[in-house]
C-alpha cells in the first residue's frame, strides 16, 4: 500500500496544568514528547508522511485548513466523561478518517458503569458493583473486600497502594468520600476478585476482532492490586507472564466478546480478573490503550508474542485503512 498523509492527534502532559490540590496522577493519561516521537517514527518507517496536529483547538484548525488522509488518534481529551470522544466526533463531523473507536464507544468505555452494563448484556461476567455520588449508599449487596475507583478515569488513576482495596465496612465511607473529592466525579465500588489479573490485547473490528494474547500481571511485594505505584515501578514491582499461567483461553474469549459488545474498532486492551468462584470476570476496557515503546501493558504483551512496536502501530493503521 502507498503511504498516507497521517495527522497525529495527541495531548501532551505539558499542554495541561493540574488544579491546585489535585492528586499527583491528575495528568497520568497524557503523553510525553518522547512517546509522540516514537509513534511518528514508526509511522514514517512504514512509509507514511506524518504531521503532528496535537489536540484541542489547534487540532480543529489544522483539520479545517488541511485535513490529512488519516488521523492517528491518541487524544485523551479534557474535562468531561466524554472527553475521549471529542476528537473522533470532530473527525466525523469533518469527514476525516481516523484510527481507533468511534465517539460512542470511547465515551461508553470510559464510564466504567456503562461499559460493565453493555458487556454484561452480551453475556460476559463482571463483578457486582454500585455507583455512588460522594455518599455511601446500601453496600450490603457487595461482599467485602471491595475496590473503590473513580468512575471515568484510565491509566490506573485513583488506584493507590493502601487506599482503594477496602476490607472494613467502617473505612468504606471515608474511602468513597476521598475518591469523590479528589477526582470530582462519581465513584464505582466493585466487589474484589481475588484471583489472577489478566490483560488481553485485541486487534480488529466486529467479526474480525481477535486476541493477540493474554498476559497475567503478578504484582510483587504481596500487593493485591495493580496500583498506580506498582505500574509506575513495573520493572521492579511486577512480573508479567505471557501466556497467562491460567485461564488464558477463557480471558481471550471474554475480551473479544467485550471488545465486540462495546463496538471497539482497530485495537483495545481488556482487563479481567478471576473471581472467588474461579470465573474470569471483566473489569474494564481501554479503547485508546497506551502505546509508548517499552511501556504500557499492550506494548509489553505485544512484544512478548512477537509483535514489535512498529508492527503494532502498523496493525492499527492497517485495521483503520481496511474500513
Amino acid at each position: 500500500m502507498n503511504g498516507l498523509d497521517v495527522g497525529l492527534a495527541f495531548d501532551l502532559r505539558s499542554d495541561f496544568e493540574a488544579a491546585a490540590g489535585a492528586p499527583d496522577d491528575a495528568l497520568e493519561e497524557y503523553d510525553s514528547v518522547e512517546t509522540i516521537d516514537a509513534i511518528a517514527g514508526a509511522l514514517e518507517r512504514a512509509g507514511h508522511r506524518v504531521r503532528r496536529l496535537g489536540g484541542g483547538r489547534g487540532l480543529v484548525r489544522a483539520l479545517l485548513d488541511a485535513p490529512p488522509e488519516l488521523v492517528f488518534n491518541m487524544c485523551e481529551g479534557w474535562g468531561t466523561r466524554s472527553r475521549e470522544a471529542h476528537v473522533p466526533a470532530i473527525c466525523e463531523m469533518l469527514d476525516v478518517p481516523y484510527t481507533h473507536s468511534d465517539p460512542l464507544t470511547l465515551a461508553a468505555s470510559l464510564d466504567k458503569d456503562v461499559a460493565k452494563r453493555l458487556v454484561a448484556s452480551a453475556g460476559v461476567r463482571t463483578p457486582p458493583h454500585i455507583v455512588l455520588n460522594g455518599r455511601v449508599g446500601d453496600l450490603d449487596a457487595l461482599d467485602l473486600p471491595v475496590v473503590v475507583k473513580p468512575l471515568a478515569e484510565g491509566s490506573s488513576k485513583g488506584i493507590r497502594d493502601g487506599e482503594c482495596l477496602i476490607g472494613d465496612r467502617e473505612l468504606l465511607g471515608a474511602a468513597v468520600a476521598r475518591m469523590h473529592d479528589d477526582y470530582e466525579q462519581p465513584v464505582i465500588v466493585e466487589q474484589f476478585c481475588p484471583g489472577a489479573e489478566i490483560t488481553v490485547g485485541v486487534l480488529g473490528t466486529g467479526p474480525g476482532a481477535r486476541a493477540i494474547g493474554a498476559m497475567e500481571i503478578e504484582p510483587l511485594d504481596d500487593e493485591r492490586l495493580y496500583s498506580l505505584e506498582v505500574k509506575r515501578a513495573f520493572t521492579e514491582r511486577v512480573r508479567y507472564h505471557v501466556p497467562a499461567r491460567t485461564y488464558a483461553e477463557e480471558a481471550m474469549e471474554a475480551a473479544v466478546a467485550a471488545h465486540r459488545a462495546l463496538g471497539c474498532r482497530d485495537v483495545s486492551r481488556v482487563d479481567l480478573r478471576v473471581d472467588a468462584d474461579g470465573n474470569v470476570a471483566f473489569l474494564e476496557l481501554n479503547p485508546l490503550p497506551g502505546i509508548a515503546p517499552g511501556y504500557g501493558d499492550l506494548v509489553i504483551l505485544a512484544e512478548r508474542v512477537g509483535i514489535s512496536h512498529d508492527a503494532l502501530i502498523g496493525a492499527i493503521v492497517a485495521e483503520a485503512r481496511s474500513r
